[in-house]
């Protein structure tokens, strides 16, 4: 019991911590941001796990990089007259600390592939002059090297950790205590009685319900084991084929990440790295992400034609009341962030603040309106536990994201790269748009879609905006690229955990998600084709007639590739639908 008290109460101190800089004006960059670090380290090194060496050494590391982490904040001052530049054996130990444990903070957490990227980095930046030919670089004193990573605002404290400590930390705590109430189950509620009679009810109902959770959770394998723990189940009772059961279930959960608000956290560091607004990100963000979800859903409709997918029994619908009372407790606190946004123009963070303060308040009763002391207890701690480990898991990838993109910026190796995707394309656009595609797929096998994103938007961007595209049309490519891994083997995290909780082989969940995620393969290219599907807002009637045009080739593809039987039949529909899709309007 004391230890459960001692976590939630460190919990909660990282949750206040967070909530409280929005309201105590300008905090100085390296105090607020070495202090997130601090908070966040023991929910990855020591709160998890462990015995024997990776026990104490997480402790070691933990304590290790609180230090070091609470003398960059409390030397701040001075440390800002230096200008990167660190003074003496004790600083260059300090930031040599600082980077050791970002580093294997990371790799526990999400694995090597990450924090293996880094570490090249930080040897190219080291000994890259000894590179002969255009891919050197002219050296950095290590002083200077590793000060401005470790003691300035150009490496793990830049812009990117900002985003993770001022933006992202309050969506993921916004998301943790809708989580812990009755969202999860309005959300359900709401997705069976809109689609739950329908023939393939039960698969539509995966693809309502991931789409609401999605936009909240941000994460395609948490949306995958939250909702998939009800859907898939119902859909294998059903009759539903296992492989289509996994399937709809991982692809309907992927698409959480390009749902907003939350977006993954990318929505937040798309806001830095382009300086577009966030409502604007929302805005242009929102059309393709209904237009993929529409993909799945006519692709289950392709697939009755195949199978018998009945909808769900009438026992299995919620009553009326039910509906009406659990979806309360999403759209409230959702209605109040959208009403801070765009009705009183609140900063997004500022406007969630008040959205958490509400779901806070909901988490006082049950799904029944019921007060129960215990219950209550359990769901704060629930609220305050998942946000600790939800912001401490993003805060590592953007710590160890943001070393690479300082020694990218230091040695000047992010300018050789986009040179490089221009010269090997022609310097023609859709050339270079398959070369972005392709290493955003690769980077994406081993790392979380935000950090494939900054990572492969920081090299392969400048080239895309050089060829022509706007920064957020660029950006928005990049991300959704960086999603495809979620779907695609060899690796494939939605589809591993889709395949082992309906026990079914894992390359048939992923072939059928294919098929029925064809969208995440064709709408960031239709993004391209079709300029007036980003632009709602600044034009919405062109939005709209772009959206129904990729609307109408994105079914012609899903039929073709799933409904038809016979091949001159399934080419002549994906064909016609791709001529659709890319084809200018004013052509068709």
């Amino acid at each position: 019991m004391s230890k459960r008290i001692f976590l939630a109460a460190l919990a909660g101190v990282l949750v206040a911590f967070h909530l409280s800089l929005i309201f105590s004006g300008l905090v100085p960059n390296l105090v607020s941001r070495p202090l997130h670090m601090a908070l966040i380290l023991p929910w990855l090194l020591v709160f998890v796990p462990a015995s024997g060496f990776l026990r104490w050494s997480g402790l070691l590391l933990a304590g290790a990089g609180i230090a070091a982490s609470l003398w960059v904040a409390v030397n701040q001052q001075s440390l800002g007259d230096q200008y990167g530049f660190l003074e003496g054996p004790w600083q260059i130990a300090i930031a040599a600390t600082l980077l050791i444990v970002v580093l294997e903070t990371a790799r526990r957490a999400i694995g090597w592939a990450l924090p293996t990227v880094a570490a090249l980095s930080l040897l190219y930046g080291l000994f890259g002059q000894y590179i002969p030919g255009e891919f050197g670089h002219a050296g950095t004193p290590l002083a200077s090297f590793l000060g401005t990573l470790t003691i300035a605002e150009g490496g793990i404290w830049g812009s990117l950790t900002g985003v993770s400590v001022g933006t992202v930390a309050i969506f993921v705590i916004f998301g943790a205590v809708l989580n812990a109430g009755e969202a999860g189950q309005g959300f359900m509620n709401v997705a069976a009685a809109a689609a739950g009679r329908l023939k393939g009810g039960a698969g539509k109902v995966s693809v309502i319900s991931s789409a609401l959770f999605g936009s909240i959770s941000g994460s395609a394998s948490a949306n995958v084991a939250s909702t998939g723990a009800i859907t898939i189940p119902a859909m294998v009772g059903l009759g539903y084929p296992k492989r289509l059961a996994g399937a709809i279930e991982a692809v309907a959960s992927s698409g959480g990440q390009i749902m907003p608000p939350l977006m993954g956290a990318g929505a937040f560091v798309m806001v830095e790295l382009t300086s577009t607004p966030y409502t604007s990100i929302m805005a242009a963000a929102i059309q393709p992400a209904i237009l993929y979800f529409l993909a799945v859903w006519v692709g289950i409709n392709a697939f009755t034609t195949r199978y018998a997918l009945k909808g769900l029994p009438e026992e299995q619908k919620p009553a009326l009341r039910d509906v009406a009372v659990t979806s309360a407790f999403f759209l409230v606190p959702f209605s109040i962030l959208l009403w801070g946004m765009f009705m009183v123009g609140y900063t997004p963070q500022y406007a969630a603040v008040f959205a958490i303060l509400a779901g806070a308040l909901l988490l006082l009763v049950d799904g029944r309106l019921r007060f129960r002391p215990g219950e209550v207890i359990l769901r704060l701690e629930s609220a305050l536990l998942t946000a600790a480990r939800q912001v401490s898991m993003i805060a590592a990838i953007i710590l160890c994201a943001s070393i690479i993109i300082g020694i990218l910026s230091i040695t000047g190796l992010g300018v050789k790269i986009t040179s490089l995707i221009l010269s090997g394309a022609g310097g023609m656009l859709w050339p270079s748009l398959f070369l972005t595609a392709l290493a955003c797929l690769i980077l994406g096998m081993e790392v979380p879609t935000t950090a494939a994103y900054v990572i492969c938007v920081s090299v392969a961007g400048p080239a895309l905006t050089q060829l022509g595209l706007a920064p957020l049309q660029a950006h928005l490519f990049v991300f959704w690229f960086a999603l495809l891994s979620t779907i695609t083997p060899p690796v494939c995290g939605a589809v591993f955990i889709a395949a082992g909780m309906v026990r079914e082989d894992w390359l048939k969940v992923a072939f059928t998600a294919m098929a029925l995620g064809v969208g995440l393969y064709l709408i960031p290219l239709a993004m391209i084709a079709n300029p007036a599907l980003l632009m709602t807002a600044e034009e919405p009637v062109a939005a709209i007639l772009a959206a129904a045009k990729v609307a109408v080739g994105l079914s012609c593809v899903s039929y073709g590739l799933i409904a038809a039987y016979r091949a001159p039949l399934r080419v002549l529909l994906v064909a016609a639908g791709l001529a659709v899709l890319f084809v200018p309007l004013s052509l068709l």
